[in-house]
């Protein structure tokens, strides 16, 4: 199967963007009709998400399920042509703001926002989503308890979220009060409800992507009794409120999700949604890709949860029209380093080392193991093509992209840490548990040993590699985790700012490794200020070969997403930050 690659110039923003798809995997117009309401469609996975709270929500799969029942300002359509899926659309909000209509000021500093009429919260009774709730939203992002992965977006953007989010740090992270108290008392500067129906962002700067940063799950309205609990606690997870078309009525942790219609939701009032299905039943524990694909085949399942299809059975599906290969264009998977780790005499911490260890991947290995040069391409950079800043390069090259530990072996010679044991914790579902022994393999053949542990449960990220204390403690050296931009387009900080922004290290951070270069920090600022995306994309780039140069990651795969539906799926249409199809569009015959 050709990759159908669609190149546009660097005058907007430089981006690539592509289209891939295998077998038809729907159109979401379907040949069989208009869409037929009920039925429960039927999904099942792996591992339960690392947060639920929209606030600190930061998988693939978390934003898919999010999706359901919190809604944003704005989004994007889920669609099955990757272009398609790039404009950034009014959801909450009644339209876009632009300088035309007024609702962007003339210095490009302030946006009015004006609601939706008919949005409204699943509470008892029913009531309206307010512009403070969007408000409460913004504030939830820097709570001490679960701060959002993305904070550094509005930090960085919005006027007075800078101090707002310092302040909120030294509240107590487990009493629910006081962090009520404290979104209460202190107001942020750039974030304002007029009234009820109408909100006013100020920023420190014209930024080109701001609309884009409000499409983001973060900041979704978050209502009033949401302040009861601590963000993202057990107790706020059997308490959500809806204003999307699901509501979660039963959530087992680590087992199961059901969610049902929510009945305050309208379609009048949600031009990005639609609801066919009556229940989406979430079935998790099943590690096994071969044996979700084959419930999925007999008819047992309909979806995969945090899956691809497995690469063994890619060969026999490709001209089945239930499979597909879906451009999301990523870093997945990347080879992070602890640079905080104090194990090996703190070897990590040394650029000439992880300069060493950029040799010794073998990546046409990987490609095989995901599934072949048709779902898979070798990755040498941090920013992947099709976003942002993207320049090809290749620093660490080596021979067929199969490896080098010849070289591998004699520049760790010349570090002087011959002898290095790296702990690598790795995800048990899909292929990461054949990635992480692969890699394994090849830095054996450098000399280095590793300790591979499987990590269950959805920890992978909530908590083995986001939690800064376990880096410090050297609880892991290296990982494998996955990036795919929070949104497309004009996406330069997507990438760069939450993986490489020292800043912002801390607790949830992507910053897994605790990567600090001041010159690097210096060019995402000169970036966000640049006078437009081309030369924001030029400075993205500068900051892409600097972090190479530091060798702060290994880059793997630019990985395409495979897609495998049951017989009565319907209405399918990918949403590309999900790595998934639209659960509010899809239909059972």
């Amino acid at each position: 199967m050709a990759r159908e690659v669609i190149k546009v110039t660097a005058g907007i923003a430089g981006l690539a963007v592509g289209l891939a798809a295998c077998g038809g995997g729907g159109d979401g117009a379907s040949a069989d009709g208009p869409p037929r309401d009920g039925r429960t469609l039927r999904i099942v996975g792996s591992s339960d998400v690392e947060h639920l709270d929209t606030a600190s929500v930061a998988s693939v799969g978390g934003y898919g399920l999010v999706r359901t029942f919190a809604r944003t300002l704005f989004a994007t359509r889920a669609s099955n042509d990757f272009a398609e899926t790039l404009a950034v659309q009014a959801d909450a909000a009644a339209r876009l703001p632009s300088r035309e209509n007024g609702d962007i000021s003339k210095d490009g500093r302030t946006y009015t926002i004006r609601l939706r009429d008919g949005v409204m919260w699943d509470s008892s009774p029913p009531r309206p989503v307010t512009a403070q709730d969007f408000v409460r939203g913004f504030q939830r992002l820097c709570n001490p308890a679960s701060p959002s992965a993305g904070k550094g977006y509005y930090i960085s953007t919005i006027k007075g979220m800078d101090g707002f989010c310092r302040g909120f740090g030294g509240v107590n992270a487990k009493d629910a009060r006081a962090i009520a108290a404290y979104q209460r008392a202190h107001p942020i500067e750039g974030v304002r409800a007029k009234d009820d129906r109408t909100l006013v962002f100020r920023l420190k700067r014209p930024a080109s992507d701001f609309l884009n940063l409000l499409s983001l799950p973060f900041t979704a309205a978050a209502p009033r009794e949401y302040d009861a609990y601590v963000p993202d606690s057990p107790d706020l997870r059997q308490h959500m409120i809806s204003d999307g078309p699901y509501r979660l009525e039963e959530y087992r942790p680590g087992i199961s999700y059901l969610l049902t219609r929510n009945p305050a939701w309208r379609q009048d009032a949600d031009p990005i949604r639609e609801r066919h299905v009556a229940r989406i039943q979430i079935t998790l524990g099943q590690d096994s890709p071969e044996t979700v694909q084959q419930q999925i085949e007999q008819g047992a399942a309909d979806l995969a949860w945090d899956q691809p299809v497995p690469t063994s059975a890619i060969p026999r599906l490709r001209d089945d029209p239930r499979f597909a290969i879906r451009e999301t264009p990523n870093n997945s998977p990347y080879l992070v380093f602890n640079l905080r780790s104090p194990n090996n005499g703190g070897a990590l911490g040394d650029r000439a080392v992880r300069q060493a260890l950029e040799y010794a991947v073998d990546r046409s290995a990987l490609i095989k193991i995901v599934g072949g040069p048709s779902v898979a391409q070798p990755l040498h950079t941090v920013i992947p093509p099709g976003n942002s800043g993207y320049a090809a390069s290749n620093p660490y090259p080596t021979p067929n992209e199969s490896g080098d530990p010849g070289k591998c072996r004699q520049l760790l010679a010349k570090t002087g840490h011959r002898k290095i044991t790296l702990k690598f914790p790795y995800r048990t579902n899909s292929v990461h548990k054949l990635i992480a022994q692969s890699i394994a393999e090849n830095l054996s053949a450098c000399g280095v040993d590793t300790r591979l542990t499987p990590d269950t449960g959805g920890s992978f990220y909530s908590s083995t590699i986001a939690t800064p204390a376990r880096a410090r403690e050297g609880q892991w050296d290296i990982a494998a985790p996955g990036w795919t931009p929070d949104w497309y387009g004009n996406n330069g900080r997507s990438i760069i700012q939450p993986l490489f922004d020292g800043r912002g290290y801390g607790q949830n951070s992507t910053d897994y490794g605790g990567y600090n270069n001041p010159q690097v920090n210096a060019l995402i600022d000169s970036a966000l200020t640049a006078a437009d995306a081309g030369h924001a994309a030029g400075y993205w780039q500068q900051a892409d070969q600097l972090i190479m140069a530091d060798a702060a990651i290994v880059p793997l795969l630019d990985r395409a997403h495979t897609i495998f539906r049951s017989e009565r799926v319907h209405g399918a249409l990918f949403v590309p930050t999900a790595a998934g199809y639209d659960y509010t569009r899809l239909w059972l015959s």
